[in-house]
């Protein structure tokens, strides 16, 4: 996709509710290129996500998932995973009263068990104090597979006896009124899903940037946006444009 030509592109209004997703991908790459260690990467990274947050809601996104740490990036040296685990921890301190004063409700999905019990109770406080925040839904991704919560979800499911879409979606995301993915971007040119959000992206536009993730700014969240508004979205059905 085109990255650039963002200058007369207007913010979508907020009465065009979206949610839109992010694997927020490039930071070690950002910072090798410039020769600085990885977690300088990751904290440049913190910041995007800073950026995209404050920008979102006036770009007619109400809920923005995240892709924050998978459960195959254990495969990572100890000492990064530590790293990223402090990282998301000192987030969690520090952005909690922000997002409050921001009207920003913030939900942590994923595993927790593998989580130090420090990590844990920050997430619960930083979920306790956001809860009524209506202005953005803030999800994001911690430990998390999709495919494992598929298969959690199935096990779930197989104790009911009527299974629908709609149950099955709530048993995935634990919210019965959490709409699927509208538009999912991914940054640093790969184009894949990696074990993210599989089922709720089943009828997602997918868009990707070769921007590393640390240079991704509302400019580039517009732009995607704009691209979204541009497609013809049939859903299996027939164009708008050719009925």
């Amino acid at each position: 996709m085109d990255d650039g030509g963002t200058e007369n592109i207007v913010p979508m209004s907020r009465s065009n509710r979206l949610h839109v997703a992010c694997i927020m991908d490039g930071n070690g790459r950002w910072a090798a290129a410039r020769n600085m260690p990885r977690l300088k990467g990751h904290q440049a990274g913190v910041e995007a996500l800073r950026r995209v947050v404050t920008a979102a809601p006036d770009n007619g996104v109400s809920v923005l998932t995240v892709y924050a740490f998978s459960s195959d990036n254990w495969r990572r040296p100890s000492g990064e995973i530590e790293d990223l685990i402090q990282l998301f921890r000192d987030y969690l301190d520090s952005e909690t009263e922000k997002l409050i004063c921001d009207d920003v409700r913030l939900t942590i999905f994923g595993r927790r068990d593998r989580l130090p019990e420090n990590v844990i109770s920050e997430i619960e406080r930083s979920e306790a104090a956001t809860q009524w925040g209506e202005t953005l839904h803030l999800r994001i991704a911690i430990d998390y597979s999709s495919r494992e919560a598929i298969l959690a979800a199935v096990k779930t499911a197989a104790a009911s006896p009527i299974v629908t879409k709609d149950l099955f979606g709530t048993l995935l995301s634990g919210s019965a009124d959490l709409a699927d993915v509208d538009l999912l971007i991914r940054t640093s040119g790969e184009q894949r899903l990696s074990d993210f959000l599989l089922w709720e992206c089943a009828y997602a536009e997918l868009y990707f940037s070769k921007l590393l993730w640390p240079d991704f700014t509302e400019a580039d969240l517009i732009q995607a946006l704009t691209e979204f508004h541009q497609r013809d979205r049939r859903f299996g059905g027939l164009s708008i444009k050719a009925a």
